[in-house]
């Protein structure tokens, strides 16, 4: 067990990439970093929000972010630099998104399991031709993920292929410039990865097939979400949130739902206070019903794009 732990720290510092929706990828180093020539791009607009309360007054803002980006890509506005200028304190989903040894020490701690079945068993037959090529794109052998469990595997292998660095994630950015300021965060890197742990085995490799679908389906454009992260497309974003791992409604309610309507009970209580936040969390958790800002409208904010 000791050699299997070894072999995923040392994946674990080889540098990462990754822009699924949770903090936790953009933090973990899970693969070489694949890096896309930025030529020509659209005008950047994330998504940012304003929220305002009852009375009418500004309360605090959200602006949906991306864990990780290639070298070049310019994505701040006059906006979101106001904001965060005008901002009291920071709220993210890790905060420590720079401890890197200490997010992969808790990693490989829920990580690993003895006398897993063969990688390729927990998928279906007709999906054990992609799961081997994903494997073999990523530069391993499905042998060594005999110990690992299945969200981790999903986990590992979500990397491949994506572009980017996470040293230019836009949550990790921004936390830099918190560096005077309060930084709270939603999760922490224990809570986050233990939703994962806890799913059960089924679940888990519903997210498995999720990832090798997801692979296939984005090898053609493999920046297709993010340059709609880039300019704020609602709905790409939002069909991102149900298509692929996020299809199945166990995983998306764990993944995204379930977060969402533990971070807004957070929120709300932070909106009562005097100092108005900056949330900048994955844009998946600002788009569609289930979203944050429609949780905070429902509770009597207001809420206006600036993007």
């Amino acid at each position: 067990m000791k050699r299997a732990c070894a072999s995923i720290l040392d994946r674990l510092h080889r540098g990462g990439k990754g822009v699924l929706a949770p903090a936790i990828l953009g933090a973990l180093a899970l693969a070489g970093c694949a890096q896309e020539a930025v030529q020509e791009q659209p005008a950047p607009s994330p998504l940012l929000y304003e929220i305002t309360g009852p009375q009418g007054d500004v309360e605090g803002w959200m602006l949906g972010t991306i864990h990780a980006l290639p070298d070049g890509v310019d994505w701040r506005t006059d906006a979101i630099d106001r904001v965060i200028d005008d901002a009291d304190l920071l709220v993210v989903e890790i905060a420590e998104l720079d401890d890197r040894e200490k997010i992969a020490a808790i990693f490989v701690e829920l990580a690993l399991s003895p006398g897993l079945p063969a990688l390729e068993q927990r998928v279906s037959p007709s999906e054990r031709p992609a799961l081997l090529d994903l494997v073999r794109r990523a530069g391993r052998s499905a042998d060594e993920f005999t110990a690992t469990e299945t969200w981790a595997a999903a986990f590992m292998l979500a990397q491949v292929g994506a572009q980017g660095d996470p040293e230019n994630g836009v949550d990790r950015i921004v936390i830099r410039e918190f560096a005077n300021r309060d930084v709270r965060e939603f999760e922490g890197a224990v809570d986050q990865l233990t939703i994962f742990d806890t799913l059960p085995e089924e679940d888990q490799r519903e997210m498995l097939s999720g990832v090798v679908e997801e692979s296939t389906s984005l090898k053609d454009d493999p920046g297709r979400l993010r340059r709609a992260w880039l300019t704020g497309n609602i709905e790409a974003l939002e069909l991102a949130t149900t298509t692929g791992v996020m299809e199945d409604a166990e995983l998306r309610a764990a993944i995204l739902i379930n977060r969402n309507r533990n971070w807004i009970r957070k929120l709300s209580a932070m909106l009562r206070a005097p100092e108005k936040p900056l949330v900048a969390v994955g844009a998946a958790h600002l788009v569609g019903e289930d979203g944050l800002p429609e949780l905070l409208e429902e509770r009597g904010y207001t809420v206006r794009s600036l993007h």
